[in-house]
């Protein structure tokens, strides 16, 4: 039984100058039980849309128009006609080519149900399974040519990697199998016309036609010759539900906008400053760690306040932007910088991130010295810090056990790690076109 969605040419009239010579019968008709599904794999949902679907759009994709033969499950007949017609319009194709045929009880009898449905002007027929949903189009097109220029059958198929053994029923290996001689066959699978008429007309005449599932295999089946060509990954079969989220997996991968602007961006920093001595020539003596004044500790040494914790956010900030360090963006000369805070620099170095296109994900501090006792003031200092950075902080602090500078009194250091993400692209303003090449 044929369904168009508009009526097909009749396969008495004279082909058109303009008709398709070339037709792919897609065998839509199988069921979901491996897969998991009660309804027809065909129907199956993958990216929200049905495995159908995703077939046709690729069709649709091939270099020249074709006749397109949907074979659904009898009972589905009215939805593979919806899908079918939304996806001709979608691809502002004519739906006239286009025919909706019910299944059979067997593969051999839906292809045979498809291969009745030919327009009279086609001379290259393709058999594809509506399970092989990414099957690119480029694919398809191959196959043509390659029927056309060789005049036999052809099927695209992927070398086989896997070493493959023969087992008996027992599970003890009989031996290897030369894998130079194996090709993972895949559809669509391309034919003569009448070729593969003849050939179909044979295996019914010697009692083949049940016995030989594979279309290739019952055109060989009847002498004449096929030849494999290149396959794609992209057409694997959806068999199994590990299947369908491969499947889904790589269509997410091909709607999300390129990885590379979108990764975080991971920037280190590292500071050190010697406790001031009692003749420091401004008499500086105050201590500014991570933000805060302590009170009755001796102060760091430095162009600024020493602030060993905001100095080492900082450089990890501006790393992790590409935007150099602190010595060459605020200058350890510069007099406007002289006995400033930590939060000054802080401040501008959260906006020259921000308008380098990132935000803040997060920052680690680590301080390295004997004193001050840090652990009290802890909360104090990673609240105050927060609220500059506009991100979450953790500030730990640790001894080195007597060694070293930082063991022997003789100063304070600090190494901090910042995360950055791209800042989205911002909204456009009203009657401004939206940015739709963004790349940081």
């Amino acid at each position: 039984m044929t369904v168009p969605l508009l009526p097909p040419a009749s396969p008495l009239d004279d082909p058109s100058p303009d008709s398709p010579t070339v037709a792919v019968i897609i065998v839509a008709a199988g069921s979901g039980i491996r897969l998991g599904h009660a309804e027809p794999k065909a129907f199956v949902l993958l990216h929200m849309r049905p495995l159908l679907d995703h077939v046709l759009d690729s069709i649709f994709g091939m270099r020249s128009p074709v006749q397109i033969i949907v074979v659904a499950p009898s009972e589905r007949v009215a939805d593979a006609r919806a899908i079918a017609a939304a996806a001709a319009a979608r691809h502002e194709s004519p739906a006239a080519a286009l025919t909706i045929v019910a299944g059979g009880r067997t593969r051999q009898d839906s292809v045979d149900l498809g291969v009745a449905a030919l327009l009279p002007g086609v001379d290259v027929v393709l058999v594809h399974d509506a399970a092989r949903a990414l099957t690119p189009a480029s694919l398809c097109d191959a196959v043509v040519d390659a029927v056309r220029s060789t005049g036999h059958g052809i099927i695209p198929g992927l070398p086989v990697v896997d070493t493959i053994k023969r087992v008996a029923a027992s599970g003890a290996i009989l031996g290897t199998v030369d894998r130079s001689e194996l090709s993972a066959v895949q559809t669509p699978q391309g034919f003569p016309r009448a070729m593969l008429a003849a050939a179909r007309a044979w295996a019914v005449q010697n009692g083949r036609f049940e016995a030989l599932t594979d279309d290739a295999a019952l055109v060989a089946d009847a002498g004449h010759p096929v030849s494999v060509i290149a396959g794609d990954a992209l057409a694997f079969k959806i068999t199994t539900p590990e299947d369908l989220d491969r499947a889904d997996l790589i269509l997410h991968a091909a709607a999300t906008p390129p990885l590379l602007p979108l990764l975080p961006r991971i920037g280190t920093g590292l500071d050190v400053h010697a406790f001031a001595a009692d003749t420091e020539p401004d008499g500086t003596t105050e201590l500014w760690l991570a933000g805060l004044y302590w009170p009755g500790e001796r102060g760091l040494s430095g162009h600024s306040d020493g602030d060993v914790a905001c100095h080492a956010i900082c450089d990890a900030l501006l790393g992790a932007a590409g935007l150099g360090d602190i010595g060459s963006v605020f200058g350890t000369t510069d007099p406007r910088f002289s006995g400033a805070h930590g939060d000054v620099f802080l401040t501008e170095t959260v906006r020259l991130v921000a308008a380098a296109g990132y935000q803040i994900g997060n920052v680690s501090v680590q301080i390295i010295g004997n004193r001050p006792k840090f652990a009290p003031r802890r909360a104090e200092a990673e609240t105050r810090l927060a609220g500059i950075l506009a991100a979450p902080i953790n500030i730990a602090a640790t001894t080195t056990d007597a060694l070293g500078f930082t063991g022997r009194g003789e100063g304070v250091a600090a190494t901090a790690t910042a995360l950055l993400y791209p800042l989205p692209p911002a909204a456009p303003e009203p009657g401004q076109t939206p940015d739709l090449n963004w790349e940081v």
